[in-house]
């Protein structure tokens, strides 16, 4: 027995090793539940978890009867009963055939090509016309229970990444972020239908490109891909490519620069001069591209602000209806005679508390004790005071007025013409490069 059969083995319950009970397991079901009715059920009961077990091991959310008989096999028999037990799946809405699970796709469903799968197979239509009850064996099966576990961990993934600033996906980037959830293209496929069917999905088609929209948290449903959400995809995509357009060239610069160092060193000045010329081209493409992408990205943050001002006028208009509701009934006259009545308790208990303070003074306390510790508290003040430094009169010295350093005075001019960089400019640059390398070689042997 190979290692591949030990652990698929080791994940069946205990009764796999029972041959007594695997014989009347994998035997044929009687034509009629009511002939045995023990009999049909258990049956029924052994293999139905069994087989949404074996699917999740795999990973996958469908299966067919090909793949269960040879995942079931035991010392090379395969069970009779599969056939029946996935009907009575069936039947109980524990699994259902692909093409019923995605017979409600919408349009943008069909032009990614999932529309395929609502045509049925020949074998399966002709043994319906037929009244045939077995089922094909290619025939392609959703477990409903496993297909929404993938719906609810691929929600959470989008949702807990970076990505969930954006509503609208590539269907590459969704399958690089769903990689360890969906081994495959098709059970990713099937998780999206799931969440269509639960309001979070939608898809489209953009010039070609398959797109994804998610509903945002605290959204009961997706709204449709409009010309808004595309616009803002297009913004972002566009922001990418010049994000990596202006990596590149700023590392072309760099390079021509440090050809143009090794070529002074060899004393290939032309050379050096030419290098150090593209840098300067390079350079100022690049300064382009950052232009350009600056201005996306201020596009991009006054599309993220009209959003929020929406969010805030909607929490003002929530506000105010709930404030209105609040104040119903609220009149200015009867706050006035709210204030009244508080008035006049404020009033009696002002009064009780006089009568009760006069029975305290009464008590004959001495007041010339308390004079006498309100006099040394004073002298302990004053001498507080004394103690305290003595405030300058004399004004203070301005402070000196400090030169530009000379280093900053030493730098050369930017040039403002487009790209009239002269011999001379280049020259000294080199000249500058030159000194700078000497520098930093004396600096090493000084170490």
């Amino acid at each position: 027995m190979s290692v591949s059969v030990q652990e698929r083995d080791a994940c069946f319950p205990s009764d796999w090793e029972d041959d007594e009970r695997m014989a009347f397991l994998f035997s044929a079901f009687k034509e009629n539940r009511d002939v045995d009715c023990t009999d049909w059920d258990g049956k029924i009961d052994f293999w139905s978890p069994l087989i949404i077990d074996h699917c999740r091991r795999r990973g996958s959310v469908c299966v067919s009867l090909q793949d269960l008989n040879e995942g079931f096999k035991r010392k090379g028999i395969v069970p009779l009963g599969l056939s029946t037990v996935i009907q009575s799946m069936i039947r109980s809405g524990k699994v259902q055939k692909e093409s019923d699970f995605a017979a409600n796709v919408d349009s943008g469903w069909l032009s990614w090509g999932v529309g395929l799968l609502l045509v049925r197979p020949l074998k399966w239509t002709l043994s319906a016309l037929l009244g045939s009850g077995r089922v094909p064996l290619e025939e392609r099966f959703v477990v409903i229970e496993l297909v929404k576990e993938k719906a609810a961990a691929l929600l959470a993934a989008y949702r807990g990444s970076p990505l969930a600033v954006r509503s609208l996906l590539s269907f590459p980037e969704l399958r690089a972020l769903s990689s360890h959830i969906c081994p495959d293209e098709s059970s990713l496929c099937m998780a999206l239908l799931q969440l269509q069917r639960e309001k979070h999905v939608t898809v489209s088609l953009h010039e070609g490109e398959k797109l994804v929209k998610f509903s945002q948290a605290g959204q009961g449903r997706v709204s449709p891909v409009s010309e808004v959400d595309l616009g803002i995809y297009q913004l972002q995509r566009s922001e990418k490519l010049l994000e990596e357009r202006v990596e590149v060239l700023g590392l072309e610069a760099e390079k021509c620069k440090q050809q143009a160092k090794a070529l002074l060193k060899e004393g290939k000045k032309t050379q050096a001069l030419r290098c150090l010329r593209g840098s300067k081209r390079v350079e100022k493409k690049a300064d382009r591209l950052f232009a350009q992408l600056e201005t996306v990205k201020g596009i991009l943050d006054r599309i993220a602000n009209s959003q929020t001002d929406r969010l805030v006028m909607q929490a003002y208009q929530a506000g105010v209806a709930a404030l209105r509701i609040s104040l119903k009934g609220v009149t200015v006259e009867r706050a006035e005679n709210l204030v009244d009545q508080i008035q006049e308790l404020c009033d009696t208990q002002d009064e009780v508390n006089q009568t009760l303070a006069g029975g305290v003074l009464d008590s004959g306390e001495d007041s010339e004790e308390l004079e006498e510790e309100l006099k040394s508290l004073l002298e302990n003040t004053t001498l507080e005071k004394d103690v305290l430094p003595v405030v300058p009169t004399h004004p203070l010295s301005p402070p000196r007025k400090t030169g530009v350093p000379d280093f900053i005075q030493s730098l050369p001019c930017v040039p403002d013409s487009s790209l009239g960089i002269t011999d001379e400019e280049l020259d000294r640059e080199l000249s500058r490069l030159t000194v700078s390398d000497t520098v930093q070689r004396r600096m090493e042997s000084a170490q």
